[in-house]
């Protein structure tokens, strides 16, 4: 093996600093490699070997053709979100009829689970707990195809039925985009009117979508990476709180530390999800996304790709998800289990425009794995910043970054005060 080719679609700082490790370690055995990516510009520093921009609607046929042109040997896709994800999966199928093994889940059980709807039935199945809820289908609302006038109605028997406030997410979509909440029967009734417009498309404003009961709980997600009889199970990580209002990926607070009793109810859940992996044929990375509440895991999505919280995982067990993708790409073996989380991983913005100097003085304090722009569909969100400290050094972290704060007005107030509270729970 002498080329490895990464598939990416969004920014590569996001993957930092683990893909450079990554590429590194590959270079140290001989082995270049290639950074395909769709998004964002990419430096020595940001990927240590060959770089190639391809245009962002860059077809899995043409994305395919650069790999091979290139003399891959083998590919791994490090891409996000699911829409892209299914374009790898695509790419995926093209290489590897061309002999290059691609590190993607395949292509059919990649349309399921970018699919929420089918997603749902599948964790049913499984005996994974999903909220209750039912699909909306744009094209019966729009009245395009078979007419069924009792449509409207079917859907508010089903809404009544599970209870107010709902709420809607598209089937199709990422990062809590399009997401509305539904309070009442007359909220209900607005979502599925018809839309402006002249011609049959603009007949219905509504896109296809999972409606589901409102749970309340703490938002959260784990990476598991590997292939079918070998699976690695990343610590949870902790990413918000999910209730009626839909809230930005990003906004509050993001780590990975002890917690006791969430991490013993997780340990069946994760044996659950291993299974399913193996059933559908898990190839690289799934993430899930979680509501933990009243002591039960409720699975709200299954993506198949790697996560928006995948270095906050790295960061707190010592795994390298990106080392692991060229591990199975170069076909050595995986350490299977669950990866023991090594300490606290804690990830925040930061702001617009992280000066230098503070970033500095923020190293010298404490452990920073990554510090850059966080950039989602080319809008700039400010920087964002991942710290780590070991159990047993959260006062010492505290006094720290509240001198920093004192000096420096960073991390803000409301920043530091939910790192405080996290850490002296």
């Amino acid at each position: 093996m002498r080329k490895i080719a990464f598939l990416r679609s969004v920014r590569i700082q996001r993957a930092d600093p683990y893909i450079q490790q990554a590429v590194r370690g590959l270079a140290a055995d001989g082995i270049e490699a290639g950074l395909f990516h769709t998004s964002g510009t990419a430096g020595d520093d940001d990927f240590p070997g060959h770089r190639q921009r391809l245009d962002r609607g860059v077809t899995p046929r043409e994305l395919a053709d650069a790999v091979a042109a290139w003399g891959a040997d083998a590919a791994v896709s490090i891409s996000l979100p699911c829409e892209n994800a299914l374009r790898d999966a695509a790419t995926k199928a093209l290489l590897d009829a061309a002999g290059i093994p691609t590190v993607m889940t395949p292509l059919a059980a990649t349309m399921l689970l970018v699919d929420k709807w089918e997603t749902k039935q599948l964790c049913k199945q499984a005996g994974l707990l999903v909220p209750d809820g039912f699909r909306v289908d744009s094209d019966l609302l729009a009245g395009r195809g078979l007419p069924v006038p009792g449509y409207r109605d079917a859907l508010r028997v089903q809404a009544g039925r599970i209870g107010y406030p709902l709420m809607s997410k598209p089937v199709w979509d990422s990062t809590s985009m399009g997401i509305r909440t539904l309070r009442s029967p007359a909220d209900l009734d607005a979502f599925l009117a018809p839309g402006p417009g002249p011609s049959p498309a603009s007949e219905s404003a509504v896109v296809s979508t999972v409606v589901e009961q409102v749970v309340e709980g703490d938002l959260c997600s784990v990476d598991i990476v590997g292939r079918p009889g070998s699976y690695r199970v990343l610590p949870l990580c902790w990413t918000g709180r999910a209730g009626a209002e839909p809230v930005f990926t990003f906004a509050d607070l993001r780590w990975c530390g002890p917690r006791a009793e969430a991490d013993a109810a997780f340990a069946e859940v994760a044996r659950t999800l291993v299974d399913f992996c193996a059933t559908m044929g898990v190839h690289g990375s799934v993430n899930v996304d979680m509501i933990y509440t009243g002591g039960r895991f409720v699975i709200l999505e299954i993506n198949p790709r790697i996560g928006g919280a995948t270095t906050l995982s790295c960061a707190a067990s010592g795994t390298n998800t990106f080392t692991s993708l060229a591990r199975m790409a170069r076909g050595l073996p995986l350490t299977g289990g669950t990866a023991q989380r090594t300490g606290w991983a804690i990830e925040f913005l930061a702001g617009e425009g992280l000066p230098p100097a503070v970033l500095t003085a923020l190293r010298r304090r404490v452990r920073v794995v990554t510090a850059h722009e966080l950039v989602i569909d080319g809008a700039s969100h400010g920087d964002i910043v991942v710290i780590t400290l070991a159990e047993g050094e959260e006062d010492r972290t505290v006094k720290s970054l509240t001198e920093l704060h004192e000096a420096t007005g960073f991390p803000a107030a409301d920043v530091l005060r939910k790192i405080s509270s996290l850490l002296n729970r």
